[in-house]
């Protein structure tokens, strides 16, 4: 079969179509284990045995190493292009060399190219643009990018696919899904699905190979993060774009790991580094369409400091079900309730239902229990994951063909802000984001997650809501009147049903407590009867070092404060809102009531210790008067006795019986 027929058969990845195929041709797939395996295996052996070799000798490995890679083609240069970013896997000297993959790879001829710009356009390149570059400016994996310019005057990217790409790639693939299928069948401690995750990496691939797919990404992408703050996506110019010809906006723009380009621009690459991290949190939980292949030369830093995102034939998707799975999972962690981040695996389909979960928990509390004063937040993304992976290699984990594409994409993000700031934790920005989403989000899954955050063993933990408000105003996407409005809307209505009760409960013992320490004794007990004569409220109000509800809403009302001054004008519209609730007036009616409730209960306490206390006292006066009389008769009795005995005496003495 021809390659050119071989391409028109292999239009997407079929699986069944590939293995029909490629069984049929056991040689060119042995010649191709040859090619691929005898200098891996060789590579592999002179690179053990020089461990303890010189930086040069290592350098010219890595070299070599590139250059294999590069020879094997596209399907390895996309796992060359994975690696370059993994400084956990591949020591330093071998990521530089393998970082050059991305965007300095041998070009094909012109002739071929062109000839490729005739068959989709139906014109010679020179008829279709007013300019292009003799040459191609870059070479990619699976394609050459020239740079042109339209007859209506906009500078344009001409991209130029590879010519039988398809045929190769699927060969390629064959193999390491075999290979993949062959280690987990014989090796019992590989329980991830690697046949799988390869499927996924190579319908990924596919699709990239078609540029009218890679131009609906690209527009798909603009309409969901093409408005955030500082990001960029560039225009696809339609009329020049078809399966193997992608046209599209030219950007000028430095790599973001061109830290000191960046600096000299005047632009703080740190900050760019976290717009990055943000326009990815938002691709994962927001709308759940992310970008899975951000390498460096896929983002550039504009003229006016915006990050520009280029190639989008590696997408990727999220379920919803899956992205409420992941936030919960942050807040279990957050949490360390490790019972419950157990149950998530199972959600998010790395586990089965009938696991034994009293192996996990404790190895999940082994690695996330941090020491006290240790926050989350603190560690790096990637040291998480890698004791993850251990973990599951450990126990019986199937990792998700989707969340190998995640974890990818954000330790490739992980990798780049490494190189801008060695310090940079992807985890301390993320946190703000999940903040700002359970406080803002209305879905009922984050609801309840909210619920599981804020409340635990039936106590409502202000300083949870603190911290998660403290948190979310350093996100950029933090609104105050909307968590104002949104915690408020959620707060009177049915769906937070669950938490009235407590929260009334707690505003009403602060209102208690507050009164009992601010206002004149003779007013306490009229108006809290007489609430130093409950034993449980002098104890709270001895604890003078534990903030009361009061004083908590005072500090939450600071912190919203900090962000922004809130002025009456912008308090009145929000008083209007809660009053013109009913639920309000049921909220308040439920205070009021629990006041009275109390100050009932207190006053009636009141009423029978008093009671009872002269009821003690009336008693021991009747036993000490029951005593004085004891003793009086005792004393009668005594006087009585002696009298009888001397009449006795003088009787028998004169004889008188």
């Amino acid at each position: 079969m021809s390659a050119t027929k071989t391409d028109f058969e292999l239009d997407r990845y079929d699986i069944k179509a590939i293995a029909d195929y490629y069984r049929n041709k056991p040689l060119r797939v042995w010649w191709r284990c040859i090619v691929i395996f005898v200098p891996l295996i060789w590579l592999f052996i002179r690179l053990r045995l020089s461990a303890k070799a010189s930086t040069a000798t290592l350098k010219e490995l890595a070299i070599e190493s590139r250059k294999l890679i590069t020879r094997l083609g596209p399907a390895f240069i996309k796992i060359g292009q994975a690696l370059s970013t993994r400084p956990d896997i591949v020591p330093p000297v071998f990521m530089d060399e393998l970082a050059e993959l991305q965007d300095q790879l041998p070009p094909f001829p012109n002739e071929i190219a062109f000839q490729f710009i005739r068959d989709a356009l139906g014109a010679d390149p020179s008829e279709v643009y007013a300019e292009i570059s003799d040459n191609p400016i870059a070479a990619a994996s699976l394609g050459q990018v020239y740079k042109g310019k339209l007859k209506t005057g906009e500078t344009v990217a001409i991209k130029v696919q590879r010519p039988d790409i398809a045929a190769g790639i699927a060969l390629d693939m064959y193999i390491l899904r075999g290979i993949g299928t062959w280690l987990k069948k014989t090796f019992k401690i590989i329980r991830t699905d690697l046949a799988a995750i390869l499927d996924e990496f190579a319908s990924r691939i596919f699709e990239e190979m078609d540029y009218t797919f890679e131009g609906q990404n690209a527009e798909k992408f603009a309409k969901y993060y093409g408005g955030l703050e500082g990001i960029y996506v560039p225009r696809i110019y339609w009329k020049y774009t078809a399966k193997r010809v992608l046209t599209m906006e030219w950007i000028e723009g430095i790599k973001l790991t061109n830290v000191q380009k960046v600096k000299d621009a005047g632009f703080d690459s740190r900050h760019i580094i976290e717009v990055g991290v943000q326009c990815s949190l938002r691709q994962l939980l927001d709308y759940g369409y992310f970008h899975a292949d951000p390498h460096p030369g896929n983002l550039l830093v504009m003229g006016d400091g915006r990050l520009a995102y280029l190639d989008f034939g590696m997408m990727s998707e999220v379920s919803a079900e899956q992205r409420f799975g992941l936030i919960e999972a942050i807040v279990h962690l957050v949490n360390r309730d490790f019972d419950a981040l157990s149950k998530d695996y199972v959600r998010l389909g790395f586990l089965t239902e009938d696991i034994d979960f009293e192996a996990i928990v404790p190895a999940l509390s082994k690695v996330f229990n941090l020491p006290e004063g240790q926050s989350l937040t603190q560690m790096d993304f990637k040291d998480m994951t890698d004791q993850l992976s251990q973990i599951m290699y450990d126990y019986p984990f199937q990792v998700p063909a989707y969340y190998a594409l995640i974890i990818r994409s954000l330790v490739t993000l992980e990798g780049i802000a490494f190189t801008v700031d060695p310090k940079f934790k992807v985890l301390a920005v993320a946190y703000p984001y999940v903040a700002n989403r359970l406080l803002n989000d209305s879905s009922p899954e984050l609801r309840m997650a909210l619920k599981d955050l804020l409340f635990r063993d039936g106590e409502f933990r202000w300083n949870r809501l603190e911290n998660l408000l403290s948190n979310a105003q350093t996100n950029p996407d933090y609104n105050l009147n909307g968590t104002l409005d949104k915690g408020i809307d959620f707060l009177l209505s049915d769906r937070s049903e669950f938490m009235h009760d407590r929260i009334i409960d707690e505003i009403v013992k602060g209102i208690e407590v507050e009164a009992s320490k601010r206002l004149p004794e003779r007013f306490r007990a009229s108006l809290i009867g007489d609430i130093v004569s409950d034993p449980q409220a002098k104890e709270t109000i001895a604890q003078t070092e534990t903030p009361s509800s009061l004083d908590y809403i005072l500090r939450l009302w600071a912190i919203l404060r900090n962000d922004q001054p809130i002025a009456p004008t912008d308090i009145l519209p929000l008083a209007t809102q809660i009053l013109s609730k009913r639920e309000t007036l049921t909220f308040g009616r439920d205070v009021v009531s629990k006041l009275a409730q109390r100050s009932l209960v207190r006053a009636f306490r009141g009423v029978l210790l008093r009671d009872e206390k002269k009821y003690q006292a009336d008693l021991q006066k009747e036993s000490v008067n029951i005593d004085v009389n004891n003793h009086a008769y005792k004393d009668e009795e005594r006087e009585l006795v002696g009298s009888g005995a001397s009449g006795l005496r003088r009787s028998v003495n004169g004889r008188s019986w």
